[in-house]
């Protein structure tokens, strides 16, 4: 029996996907703004009247939009589909505010003349000790926030006990968190476990999710969506 030889390491963000009923206006702020490049606009891969643009943060980091039939018709709601801004909440699962980063405390003052010079108001620097953060408004209702830090997070310092009490959080259970085990071995590759509806789920109709839980791999591993939609000249 083969076991796992790879070990499993997520280091970064791939990107951030964010709905938008009018991804021109995120493209135009996110470029004009804040400086980001647009690499991709494409359609969105199986998913039927949708467009995803990605902006590069960089070779490997991305801000996604996604403009679908439909989007518009969902109102923004604050505290429940948005936060009002970066200190106020919003519905379990929704995204409260996006962080981006820059590599020196002189690039984060540079980014807040620059996104003033648009004409958007911003707040800071605000020193938070593990980092330095600048706030502001973007497209839609977007909580946005560029932060700069001088060095990497110190648990020590920045796991507050008596939070960890208020979260319910045991002193073993945070040694896990802060040392996760490695994943066991175990015959690779691993099957697709079956329905149990005290884990999380995306949301299809009950039937095509049912049979989606019940093909094999191989039914996603095809080059249907591999090739760019423009071809290099």
């Amino acid at each position: 029996m083969r076991t796992r030889e790879i070990v499993v390491k997520i280091n970064g963000i791939h990107h951030l996907a964010v709905s938008t009923a009018d991804i021109k206006s995120q493209i135009a702020f996110f470029t004009e703004v804040l400086g980001l490049e647009l690499v991709a606009l494409y359609w969105m891969h199986g998913v039927d009247g949708a467009w995803h643009g990605f902006l590069k943060l960089n070779d490997q980091c991305s801000v996604a939009f996604v403009q679908m039939d439909g989007t518009d018709m969902h109102e923004r709601s604050l505290g429940a589909s948005h936060a009002a801004h970066g200190g106020a909440p919003s519905s379990a699962g929704t995204m409260q505010h996006v962080s981006l980063r820059v590599d020196s405390a002189a690039e984060l003052l540079a980014a807040r003349d620059r996104i003033r010079h648009h004409g958007v108001p911003v707040f800071g620097p605000i020193a938070h000790g593990m980092c330095r953060s600048i706030y502001f408004a973007g497209p839609e209702g977007l909580n946005l926030e560029v932060a700069w830090s001088d060095g990497a997070i110190d648990p020590q310092q920045w796991i507050d006990p008596e939070v960890v009490k208020l979260a319910g959080i045991s002193a073993e259970e945070l040694a896990s968190y802060r040392f996760p085990s490695p994943a066991p071995d175990q015959p690779e590759p691993v099957s697709q476990p079956p329905y149990d509806p005290t884990k999380p789920h995306m949301v299809y109709p009950k039937d095509r999710y049912a049979k989606m839980l019940t093909l094999p791999d191989s039914h996603y591993e095809c080059d249907a969506f591999a090739s760019p939609p423009v071809a290099k000249g």
